[in-house]
């Protein structure tokens, strides 16, 4: 068959080295869009990307080099192990994914992996399901801006944590049944002084965050060229013929593409038409989904970690089309009355004109208050540990 050529290096690298062309060709033919693309991108990056996921790479770092996720694994052994089969240590990685957004869950698993709190068969299951979205994206532009209902926000934020869980459980039985090394009654590192691991934290997160910057503004791009050359339409025609007898038009075809590579973008042409259980449904397999940029953007620390992205991907497809599902019968029983405000006609734009200081405060008080936690349970852990010696 014809996709069978895709499996020679010769065909692989032919495509794209085509693909690099085209893109350059789209350089030189759309200048002063490329540069509006940039800019818009730039300025998310400024006032939105920087300010609330550089506190978090901060605290995960902490969280792991400080040794709070070895005393707080100790204590949640009897719940991961059980639903997850992965190390009580990998509670750390879902709950600061849960709070902190992609990629920091997806961070934190690499790094327990990396300092031997969790065998590579719990960190490959582990990231299956812990790089998940934020409460303040899900609620704030997702569900208060987007769809002008917090209601709707709750409803995605509530199935986004369940279908991970769900997929986290569906893990469980990837792998051996048995691991050996798997049950370790205490960490295989040394803690590192605070001096040390509060420098390499600062300094391993601003990496982290221009990287992720480096893939946001490169995609606002390419969606802009995509769109301008007409392939993102030809693809959604294409996309449609295949769907259609799901009921896919042209129009929903163009956005699940879209959503498909940027979130962002995908999620805030939604309220443009059709039904409000649609566009919610959608919304969650978005969400889930996280797209192609954020998926780069967690490869990067997959790239020297000895880690397969394999589970990975498939477990965001899973929770995407799992969350879909759960939405979609949620609205049939209980339909939602309130109609849709699509008062973003651009969502980037939306999100780039938040404060900076307003953004970076919020996130770095939710962003300590978290550590206060991580540490006074971690605390609390080991008094109890001590008592019961």
């Amino acid at each position: 068959m014809w996709w069978r050529m895709f499996r020679t290096r010769y065909a692989r690298d032919l495509v794209l080295g085509i693909a690099l062309a085209l893109t350059t060709l789209g350089f030189v033919l759309f200048p002063k869009e490329c540069v509006a693309a940039a800019r818009t991108g730039l300025e998310l990056c400024g006032n939105v990307i920087v300010p609330s996921l550089f506190p978090f790479f901060v605290l995960s770092s902490l969280v792991v080099d400080l040794g709070l996720a070895g005393y707080i694994g100790r204590a949640l052994e009897g719940v991961m192990r059980p639903l997850f089969r992965v190390s009580g240590s990998c509670a750390s990685a879902l709950a600061l994914g849960f709070v902190g957004g992609y990629p920091v869950g997806a961070q934190t698993a690499i790094s327990l992996y990396r300092q031997g709190m969790c065998t590579r068969i719990e960190a490959q299951r582990l990231l299956a399901f812990c790089n998940n979205s934020g409460p303040a994206f899900i609620l704030g532009v997702v569900g208060a801006g987007i769809f002008a209902d917090s209601k709707v926000g709750m409803l995605l934020y509530l199935v986004h944590m369940f279908s991970s869980c769900l997929v986290g459980v569906l893990f469980r039985f990837y792998g051996p049944k048995e691991e050996s090394g798997a049950r370790k009654s205490a960490p295989t590192f040394q803690a590192k002084r605070f001096t040390a691991a509060f420098t390499q934290a600062v300094t391993g997160a601003m990496s982290s965050t221009l990287n992720i910057c480096a893939f946001v503004i490169f995609f606002t791009v390419i969606l802009r060229l995509l769109a301008l050359s007409g392939i993102l339409a030809a693809l959604a025609a294409c996309l449609s013929r295949l769907l259609g007898p799901f009921g896919m038009t042209e129009s929903w075809s163009q956005k699940l593409l879209i959503g498909l590579i940027e979130l962002t973008s995908g999620v805030s042409g939604l309220t443009q038409g059709g039904a409000l259980a649609g566009q919610v449904s959608m919304a969650a397999f978005m969400l889930g989904w996280a797209g192609l940029s954020i998926h780069c953007q967690t490869l990067t620390f997959l790239s020297d970690s000895g880690l397969s992205p394999g589970t990975y991907l498939v477990g965001k497809l899973l929770h995407g089309g799992i969350a879909a599902a759960l939405v979609w019968g949620l609205t049939r029983l209980f339909p939602p009355s309130q109609a849709v405000a699509a008062i973003l006609s651009q969502q980037v734009d939306a999100m780039a004109c938040l404060d900076f200081p307003t953004a970076f405060t919020g996130s770095v008080c939710v962003a300590w208050c978290l550590f206060l936690v991580f540490f006074f349970f971690a605390i609390f852990c080991g008094k109890r540990r001590k008592s019961m010696v």
